[in-house]
């Protein structure tokens, strides 16, 4: 179903009706949506580079600010942990009083925290400010999706999502890039400090952008968050995603793998909630959309393959070739080139016409460059370099470029705009999840082999488990609708 989208005036962002195929009275489309595609691909940039960059930066943050190393995993683990407990709740929260108002807090909020961070005179102070940055993405982050759905036609939409895979890869690689460089500089003085108050020139940017450009959405008629269900499912999410981040470095302490059995029933509870709830957090319309779930399978094996591959290969760099960690993230340069070239073929080219089939093909190449890794390693052996490895990983890259492209375009089209920040919320946790269960994953079967054998070969069998990963992935994608278009247009 579709209306008509009003011209507003070129001096304030319109407000968009729900279930618009965003076409105006005038039957174009919404003028300002490519300069709002840019505000959202900046929020997205903040969240990836703020994800990795401390990870360089905790040698120079211990050395001024002292503090255990305890201190120094909460400073990591702070951020990913609170974004992933947001999430789901507040994409639910953004169809229910404005997609654009909590953008904007997002945006504004994660400015705010990211000077906190720079300004830190000790680690309490910086830990309390990563959980802020944390929470405030998640705020911002879920909106995206759901404004994108809304204000490009169906025959642009594939083209904006494809632009995703390069910033994601980009960004990826470029945070401890970038980390590295802003340490070395000590612009003005400020050492690590640089690495958060860089933010701030790109927080205002989009926030400028949001309050210039975006259109505001919510569903008419919406009630409150259930707040039980709230409770639940941050409680759930916390159960899973911290001892998936810290298990490992910890050496899985019994509390661990007893917080990860608590999350089973956590999620019963909350899925117990949901059935019975007047004002669900998850659109109960996701659920029946087989579309859909399928889609979260595939995201959640997509990313946990993904993730674990990117591990494996750090790991290869750091501590097989005694790399830097900036120089292994230089070593990941063919990886992110990759994606900036297989995306955009994807969503230019392939998924326009092979829809479901594009995605399978980043898949196939995926695996079969990751083959590519185990057999140079083979061939190479204790002599392996980096520079043999660029053919595989720049082909790995491609691979992910070309998933990246028509994956949230399938998933996401099947979706009704008013559950469409619901949707973009549960989806973007499932990522998470997927990619703390692939790093935990692998990372312990790693190190579980390498006391018994040679780092060579611990590499090599965690390159197969993740290969076997890449395998399950494909075969969740047969669950997913043909094409996107077609799905979508069988709920008109």
């Amino acid at each position: 179903m579709s209306t008509s989208t009003p011209t507003a005036p070129e001096s304030t962002p319109p407000t968009i009706p729900p279930q618009s195929d965003t076409a105006d009275t005038a039957g174009t489309p919404y003028r300002w949506r490519w300069l709002v595609l840019f505000t959202i691909l900046i929020a997205e940039i903040m969240d990836l580079v703020d994800a990795t960059v401390v990870n360089i930066a905790a040698p120079s943050i211990r050395n001024e600010l002292g503090g255990s190393e305890s201190a120094m995993q909460w400073m990591l683990a702070g951020y990913t942990l609170s974004f992933a407990i947001g999430l789901i709740t507040f994409g639910r929260l953004g169809d229910l009083v404005g997609r654009r108002r909590l953008f904007l807090i997002g945006a504004a909020g994660f400015t705010l925290a990211s000077i906190v961070c720079g300004l830190a005179t000790s680690p309490e102070l910086l830990i309390g400010s990563r959980f802020a940055q944390g929470m405030l993405g998640a705020v911002m982050i879920p909106q995206g999706f759901a404004i994108m759905r809304s204000i490009f036609p169906a025959e642009e939409i594939g083209k904006a999502f494809s632009l995703f895979g390069p910033v994601m890869g980009l960004s990826a690689v470029g945070g401890p890039l970038l980390a590295g460089f802003l340490i070395d500089a000590d612009w003005f003085g400020q050492g690590w400090r640089m690495i958060f108050f860089i933010n701030v020139p790109i927080g205002l940017a989009a926030v400028v952008g949001a309050l210039r450009f975006m259109p505001e959405l919510k569903t008419p008629g919406a009630k409150r968050l259930d707040a039980p269900g709230v409770f639940l499912i941050s409680l759930a999410s916390a159960l899973l995603v911290y001892p998936l981040v810290q298990g490992r470095e910890l050496g899985w302490p019994v509390w661990t793998i007893l917080m990860l059995i608590a999350a089973l029933p956590a999620f019963a509870l909350f899925a117990w909630r949901e059935r019975r709830s007047g004002n669900p957090i998850i659109d109960p319309s996701l659920l029946r959309n087989r579309g859909y779930v399928a889609g979260l399978g595939v995201i959640t094996t997509f990313f946990l393959a993904m993730s674990g591959f990117t591990l494996v290969y750090n790991l290869f760099t750091q501590l097989g070739l005694h790399y830097s960690p900036l120089k292994a993230g230089v070593a990941m340069v063919p990886f992110a080139l990759g994606i900036a070239i297989g995306a955009p073929l994807s969503g230019g080219l392939l998924a326009p016409k092979l829809g479901r089939k594009a995605l399978q093909l980043g898949v196939v190449v995926m695996a079969l460059a990751m083959g590519g890794i185990w057999l140079t390693l083979n061939t190479y052996g204790d002599a392996t370099t980096v520079w043999n490895l660029v053919p595989a990983t720049l082909a790995t890259g491609i691979g992910a470029g070309l998933v990246f492209a028509p994956l949230f375009d399938i998933i996401l089209a099947s979706v009704d705009d008013q559950a469409a920040g619901s949707a973009s919320g549960v989806l973007t946790a499932m990522q998470q999840y997927g990619g703390a269960i692939g790093v935990a994953v692998i990372g312990t079967i790693f190190f579980q082999l390498l006391p018994r054998h040679a780092f060579l070969s611990a590499t090599k069998t965690s390159v197969l488990v993740a290969i076997g990963l890449y395998v399950v992935s494909l075969a969740v994608t047969f669950l997913l609708p043909k094409r996107a278009r077609e799905e979508s247009l069988s709920h008109g």
